[in-house]
């Protein structure tokens, strides 16, 4: 049995499939009138999400909430692939998958937390965030040196798309 490199698991993936609640945002949660939720995204996240999907990849989220706001956000980005209220991300993920066609191992899980670490062991590449939980920095391959919200996401999109060759051909394009 060989051990991959970060290169090798990184020239296999296609697909990112991200948490969002410490992911793609810091982790805080605003309620405000009539129920109402409110999120703070990183824009470096979505300029890197945007850079990604022009590069021909997909991304997929699956969070254990539900918000309008991360609808907005999917949308913003053109991200077609969300699970909201996942109870079990790794059946979620396992869904997402089939939905994409794509495999595990092209696939990156980037979490933050305990309900992350399953669908990560399962992932060609599993990150943790550099604030997330010990379990989840524990089973990760890569661990970001931005904190969740706050730009790991594009880290994650530089790091697998320069291992590819393809940032300096995206990035300026």
């Amino acid at each position: 049995m060989s051990i991959l490199s970060l290169r090798d698991r990184c020239l296999a993936i296609q697909m990112l499939v991200l948490d969002v609640d410490g992911v793609l945002t810091a982790g805080g949660i605003v309620h405000g009138n009539a129920g109402m939720e409110l999120k703070t995204f990183h824009v470096r996240d979505g300029s890197g999400l945007k850079i990604w999907h022009a590069s021909g990849k997909r991304t997929a989220l699956v969070t254990g909430r539900r918000s309008t706001a991360v609808e907005v956000r999917a949308t913003e980005l053109g991200i077609a692939l969300v699970v909201q209220g996942a109870s079990d991300k790794l059946a979620a993920f396992h869904d997402v998958l089939a939905r994409a066609g794509v495999s595990a191992q092209a696939t990156c899980c980037i979490g933050d937390d305990v309900p992350d670490v399953r669908p990560s062991s399962h992932c060609g590449l599993a990150v943790a965030v550099a604030d997330a939980c010990f379990e989840a920095r524990a089973t990760a391959h890569y661990i970001t040196q931005a904190p969740g919200g706050r730009g790991a996401v594009r880290e994650v999109i530089e790091l697998v798309l320069r291992c590819q060759g393809a940032w300096p051909r995206v990035a300026t394009s």
